[in-house]
């Protein structure tokens, strides 16, 4: 019996996430119209503001595409005045990309009007519901841990 309580919370589990992630990206459209990008560029840019100055092929890894992938991703975001790509001096064949400042004041607005977004749907809510879900960020925070394969290339198997 615990199973089947056990696949069922999981089930629910991800049919919240699914339907948070959907929510949010349905309703910020009409408050925040860059959020038309598609979500590979979005988290290349999320990428580039962690670790400025990456290679192709180590956002190719994180983000687990195809490194052709993420070169044409890289050029839309080049075009669009987001992103530079200079010559790495440690090895001229390799190619760094950054940030422009218009693509950090992009990310920015894109981070700032998710959370007035989630802001607003939270103060709607009564103090009771808010509290468990403001109570539940650092589990949730580890259990995005445990999913992030990126960090080490290996899913976390610690608690």
């Amino acid at each position: 019996m615990v199973h089947v309580e056990a696949d069922r919370d999981v089930r629910n589990l991800t049919e919240v996430v699914t339907r948070l992630r959907r929510a949010l990206r349905t309703s910020i459209r009409s408050d925040y119209p860059w959020e038309s990008l598609p979500m590979a560029q979005v988290e290349i840019l999320q990428c580039l503001q962690e670790r400025e100055g990456a290679r192709v092929g180590e956002l190719a890894v994180l983000l687990r595409l195809a490194p052709n992938t993420v070169s044409t991703l890289l050029q839309q975001l080049s075009d669009a005045g987001l992103l530079r790509r200079e010559m790495d001096p440690a090895d001229r064949r390799a190619v760094r990309v950054s940030l422009t400042d218009t693509g950090t004041r992009q990310l920015e607005g894109w981070r700032d009007a998710h959370e007035r977004r989630i802001g607003s749907a939270l103060a709607g809510l009564d103090q009771n519901d808010q509290n468990t879900i403001l109570a539940a960020l650092g589990s949730l925070s580890r259990l995005a841990d445990q999913l992030d394969d990126r960090r080490s290339g290996e899913p976390s198997t610690s608690a």
